[in-house]
């Protein structure tokens, strides 16, 4: 299905319609040693741009763009809200907690909400949904205007959001008309970074002789891109192993195809080749199958490296066996749809 949106997405590559994207996400954590009770993290197209958490108490900008384009007076209101926030998040811990029948120990509640639009038709969706110790807890319908209730503990709060017919009148029209409205601004402000394009080193990967040949690509730029191979100019299906988009600690991304070469002849392998293709990009970066161009473990190395990289590992384990006596359990986190490392750390606190 990815790959059938990325298909539609792209089209002629001169024709790139886009689909932004404004999330917030809320963490409220009770009894997490060295992590704040309370963080709000805000996103434009998966870039964080806006961040708040209870040790600063002040909401503050993560991106030139944010800081140069927004006064005092918007993040003082922002700090406001938070803290609003901050304080009834401590107190839904307190009632879950009662609702499940529980005490102590380390609780987590997370919120997420916000909206999508499309550059080019102008459409808009939006979506508000919370979670307490890793499971969904209730979420909004926007379609039926309705709150959808999926364990028992949740029918109380469903039944009571329901009946607040102005409230759910207001989410609706957040997620409608004012979140898609904020988010033309953002992305007007950071246009420069969030629009820009950058193209990947393309590499040829096999593990051994035997093995699949993967086509890899790194350090790309949006996360709009489609990967594929090909044979006599014709797109390949069969075969192909068509891996997912991830991201990299720099807020690039990677991806990879693997082509399953096991009943191609030697001879044959000059009709195959890896396509890339990033939207907004008119050309494609093509890689001929060429084995003298793959990368492989089975290349013969070297005595001397052999035994340096040895003795670096065995440092390491030495060195790493104290961490591993004291390490931590990490607390039941709950699930979050974000790819961006930095951001995860922020979300998902470690006991």
């Amino acid at each position: 299905m990815k790959t059938f949106i990325f298909l539609v997405l792209l089209g002629i590559h001169g024709a790139a319609a886009v689909t932004h994207s404004l999330k917030y996400f809320y963490t409220a954590s009770s009894q997490v040693p060295n992590f704040p009770e309370f963080v709000v993290v805000g996103l434009v197209d998966g870039v964080q741009m806006f961040h708040y958490d209870s040790n600063t108490g002040r909401a503050e900008p993560k991106r030139d763009w944010m800081k140069e384009n927004t006064d005092p007076q918007y993040w003082e209101r922002n700090t406001a809200n938070c803290l609003g926030s901050q304080q009834i998040h401590k107190v839904d811990i307190e009632t879950l907690k009662g609702r499940f029948n529980q005490t102590g120990g380390v609780h987590i509640v997370q919120m997420m909400y916000g909206c999508e639009w499309d550059d080019e038709t102008g459409e808009a969706d939006g979506y508000r949904q919370f979670g307490y110790d890793g499971e969904d807890f209730i979420s909004f319908d926007l379609k039926t205007e309705t709150w959808i209730a999926p364990t028992p503990q949740a029918v109380i709060t469903k039944n009571k959001w329901d009946n607040d017919k102005a409230d759910v009148a207001y989410i609706k029209s957040y997620h409608t008309q004012i979140c898609p409205e904020w988010l033309k601004k953002y992305v007007n402000y950071g246009r420069s970074s969030l629009m820009r394009t950058e193209l990947p080193s393309v590499s040829l990967l096999q593990k051994s002789p035997s093995s699949p040949v993967s086509c890899h690509a790194t350090g790309f730029y949006p996360d709009r891109a489609l990967m594929l191979w090909r044979k006599d100019g014709e797109d390949l299906h069969e075969d192909v192993d068509q891996g997912e988009i991830l991201p990299n600690n720099d807020g690039k991304f990677q991806m990879s195809a693997n082509l399953d070469l096991s009943s191609v002849k030697p001879e044959d392998w000059g009709r195959y080749e890896c396509v890339f293709q990033l939207s907004g990009v008119k050309k494609d970066i093509v890689t001929k199958l060429d084995k003298a161009m793959i990368k492989t473990n089975e290349t013969s190395t070297p005595l001397i490296p052999i035994i340096i990289a040895a003795v670096v590992i065995l440092v390491a384990i030495i060195g790493g066996v104290g961490f591993f006596l004291y390490r931590k359990k990490s607390a039941k986190r709950p699930p979050s749809p974000v790819d961006n490392p930095e951001v995860m750390e922020e979300l998902n606190p470690k006991a």
